[in-house]
């Protein structure tokens, strides 16, 4: 019993641990989602977070004698967020300015971004000559808890609650406030007129544009650190070109799962991580590994069938999700 126990919370921990790069890439796509954006680029952003966010560390480190360890977490935070505001600010540009087709260009960035992503971790590790990794002090920092260990230690409760790091802490308050946001003040509110009528919000005097600008660059920074959690914490800090492959489109299936709700993601993400790493800890000989992996997906698309079915409206995706809005068929 001691020993099933003893597993059973391991996996939980491990679950976590995955999960909060897709906390992060899906509460990103969710705010931007309640604008009526579809941004299906989120592989590509979490790619360039993942490498920009890494390459900032690594190089904040090589080029400062006593580099601070809470400052560079810091700096990974904010390149990670300005690489996947920019690749936003391009898809903004294009679907709300030129009003290109929202699907085509997120596939497009998807595509765009991953190469970038590549690029950059490729370009540094062949200038470095050898992996692009940073130091084991400074690992500590981004992989460890920052509660004490007598915290951890405590029996049962203390590995899942206290023993996890300092990222999935952040994208707990992340949930928190954007749940608050989006249902509790006015812009959140008016953010979210825009997604289901942008006509009607045009009407009252709200900014379509400027709205749908703002929570597209800003989901898209906060997915952006998604891929530079993934790479500091469940790749050990080292850039590997393939670690992040499917995170992003598992965080646009996890925006389905969690019906588009920024509390839902928070145990929908764990749970998500878990599926991830099941292959891992649950090892049956005549089942393929390809079946695990295809898990979340396959989840996805049963809750999504059984939301269609129930014609709720709370668990419909904003009525003008990828639809262009023009002002003068008003």
């Amino acid at each position: 019993m001691m020993e099933f126990l003893t597993l059973f919370i391991a996996l939980i921990v491990a679950a976590i641990t995955y999960g909060t790069p897709l906390l992060f890439g899906t509460l990103g796509e969710i705010l931007t989602e309640k604008s009526g954006s579809l941004n299906l680029g989120v592989e590509g952003i979490m790619f360039m977070g993942g490498a920009i966010g890494l390459g900032s560390v690594f190089y904040y480190e090589k080029w400062v004698a006593a580099p601070n360890p809470y400052l560079a977490v810091i700096i990974a935070l904010v390149f990670a967020f300005l690489a996947g505001a920019f690749a936003s600010l391009i898809f903004s540009f294009l679907t709300i300015t030129l009003r290109a087709n929202q699907n085509v260009t997120g596939l497009a960035l998807a595509i765009f971004g991953t190469g970038v992503g590549q690029f950059i971790g490729e370009f540094m590790r062949v200038k470095e000559g050898g992996y692009i990794s940073i130091s084991n002090a400074l690992k500590g920092y981004f992989q460890n808890s920052p509660f004490p260990q007598a915290l951890q230690n405590i029996p049962f409760v203390g590995k899942i609650l206290f023993g996890n790091s300092f990222f999935f802490y952040l994208g707990l308050v992340l949930a928190i406030g954007m749940f608050w946001y989006l249902n509790k003040t006015r812009s959140g509110l008016y953010l979210r007129a825009v997604g289901e009528s942008p006509a009607t919000a045009d009407a009252a005097g709200i900014n379509v544009g400027r709205t749908r600008y703002i929570a597209t660059i800003i989901g898209g920074g906060i997915s952006a650190i998604g891929g530079m959690i993934y790479i500091m914490t469940i790749a050990g800090c080292v850039w590997n070109h393939e670690g992040l492959s499917g995170v992003g489109w598992l965080a646009v299936a996890l925006v389905i799962f969690c019906m588009w709700r920024p509390l839902n993601a928070i145990w929908g993400s764990v749970l998500f991580g878990a599926l991830m790493i099941l292959y891992l800890r649950l090892v049956i000989a005549f089942i393929p590994t390809q079946l695990y992996k295809i898990l979340p997906y396959v989840v996805t698309v049963i809750v999504l069938v059984f939301s269609s079915m129930r014609n709720n409206r709370e668990k419909q995706p904003p009525q003008s999700l990828g639809l262009p809005y023009f002002r003068e068929e008003r």
